[in-house]
């Protein structure tokens, strides 16, 4: 089966790892910057722009990748900046065919001309209630903190005060190197005691031992990435496969892994889409997602995504509906409201497009 974008487009998907400082349009960077009079900008062409942010980030290293950020965050330091960014954020995933989506940032990252992180997480909270207002997209927050900063506990427990409000768990995002998930073990500590959710960006610059500290020490549901689980995978000669004991307690325990093909090749995490292990990690039924991370440093949208997975990978309509149902059931929503989704949104979505079971 052939697919094209427009009728991936069509499909309802669902976004489980994309952070909002990594999705700004490039015509919104150059106003915002105008006004705040930011000059660090390589160029104030919008084309040109996104052009040189796609180039920056697309260094094979972590490091060098999140180094782009500077100039978002940098526009992102007023209440009426961030909720803008916030509205489009949500317009843009609605235009994409996205129906539910977890969108994470680091309130900490924003405070440079004296917000709180309150009126931060406000001000993101009510850009998304407008930008979504009138479609199918469910938006939600996740709070994350800076590996490299110690701040852990004090974003955890804002995440746990706007848990009734929109905003559905913690995160940690930042250098994987150097920077172990322990760090933040007040952290989790605190998050696990409110019954509240965690996801962990490990196992994408880092191996094995990141992946096994977020999931044994930290309390992580899902793995934000968790795209070097693959070391623990060994393929004979024969295509027979093994699992190591992690690996193996990945998939026993459903453990979701927020892939992001096109930004896991751009941060050198593996060589090229050909390379990725989410199609083997599909076959092997682990529960795969599939996801943008930064739009506008990858220069991609969730269909251009699942358009990769098609022509790589050779994923049709059901294969995509099968990795949005994993995104759904693994989404921090209450169980009754991911029912809802799934049952009304989602089947009913892809089986007018002929991909129904």
């Amino acid at each position: 089966m052939t697919l094209d974008i427009d009728t991936i487009r069509r499909a309802p998907k669902v976004l489980l790892h994309d952070h909002l400082d990594g999705g700004l349009r490039p015509e919104t960077i150059v106003e915002l910057a105008d006004a705040a009079g930011y000059d660090g900008l390589p160029t104030r062409d919008p084309g040109e722009l996104r052009d040189a942010i796609s180039r920056g980030a697309n260094r094979n290293d972590l490091v060098l990748y999140l180094e782009t950020f500077a100039h978002t965050v940098a526009v992102m330091q007023t209440r009426d900046a961030i909720e803008r960014v916030a509205r489009e954020c949500a317009e843009d995933l609605a235009a994409d065919g996205v129906v539910y989506a977890e969108i994470r940032f680091a309130p900490e990252l924003h405070r440079e001309q004296g917000l709180s992180l309150e009126e931060v997480v406000e001000a993101v909270l009510r850009g998304f209630a407008e930008g979504a207002s009138g479609t199918d997209l469910t938006m939600r927050v996740l709070c994350s903190a800076m590996r490299q900063q110690a701040r852990g506990r004090e974003i955890a427990d804002l995440a746990i005060a706007y848990r009734d409000h929109g905003v559905v768990g913690f995160d940690i995002a930042g250098p994987e190197a150097g920077n172990p998930p322990s760090v933040h073990l007040d952290a989790f500590a605190e998050v696990m005691r409110a019954n509240f959710h965690i996801t962990i960006h490990a196992g994408e610059a880092f191996g094995l031992p990141s992946i096994a500290e977020a999931l044994h020490l930290c309390g992580a549901e899902r793995l934000g990435h968790g795209v070097r689980i693959i070391d623990d995978i060994t393929i004979a000669p024969d295509g027979d496969t093994h699992l190591g004991r992690l690996a193996a307690f990945v998939r026993d325990r459903r453990v979701p892994l927020e892939l992001c093909p096109s930004s896991n090749v751009h941060v050198g995490a593996v060589p090229s889409l050909a390379d990725h292990p989410v199609g083997l990690l599909a076959r092997l039924r682990f529960r795969v997602t599939v996801n943008t991370d930064n739009r506008l440093m990858s220069a991609t949208t969730l269909s251009d995504e699942f358009m990769h997975m098609h022509r790589t990978f050779g994923w049709d309509l059901p294969d995509i509906r099968w990795a949005t149902v994993n995104a759904m059931k693994s989404a921090f929503l209450p169980f009754d409201e991911r029912l809802r989704i799934i049952n009304r949104i989602i089947k009913p979505g892809f089986g007018t497009l002929g991909a129904d079971g």
